[in-house]
């Protein structure tokens, strides 16, 4: 339990170096990675979401993936997709974005369910499929997503003490 919680505190004082103000968002976000959660963070653009995820992935020397969420991202551009070399007449698989270790999905709510669907099973089985097969996510695999407060609009974001 010691051991734990010396790890945790050298992770959190190390994301403290580059994301100031928020020790508490921090440690929530150790706790998921360490029940092996995920998080889905709302706040406005331009907060420093993604500098924290890159903190957290530096501090655990862990592999780092942002996916910015559009309508028309497609599970494939995720998890990967096997590429076709006619010089051996094979496929090769070229990973996505999805196996790395902390992955930034911006913006989740403008993915389109068949996209959102591919992230689900990541998050909840460990694994993705592609082609008939499953491969399995790195180990520690940890998602942070993101979404706009529903206040926000375009660039004008109107805060609830701004609408008295």
């Amino acid at each position: 339990m010691e051991r734990v919680k010396k790890w945790a505190e050298a992770i959190i004082n190390s994301v403290e170096k580059v994301f100031f103000g928020k020790r508490a968002v921090i440690e929530k976000l150790i706790v998921a990675l360490l029940c092996r959660g995920h998080v889905l963070l709302e706040d406005v653009p331009g907060v420093g979401k993604t500098i924290l995820a890159r903190a957290i992935s530096g501090s655990l020397a862990g592999d780092f993936a942002r996916i910015q969420c559009t309508p028309d991202l497609l599970p494939a551009d995720i998890i990967g997709v096997s590429i076709y070399n006619p010089r051996d007449c094979s496929f090769h698989f070229r990973k996505g974005p999805i196996l790395s270790n902390i992955v930034l999905v911006d913006e989740i709510n403008r993915a389109t369910p068949r996209t959102q669907s591919a992230l689900l099973e990541a998050m909840a089985e460990n694994q993705v499929s592609i082609e008939g097969k499953s491969l399995i996510l790195p180990d520690p695999f940890f998602l942070i997503a993101t979404e706009n407060p529903i206040e926000f609009e375009g660039k004008n974001y109107r805060s609830k003490s701004h609408n008295r």
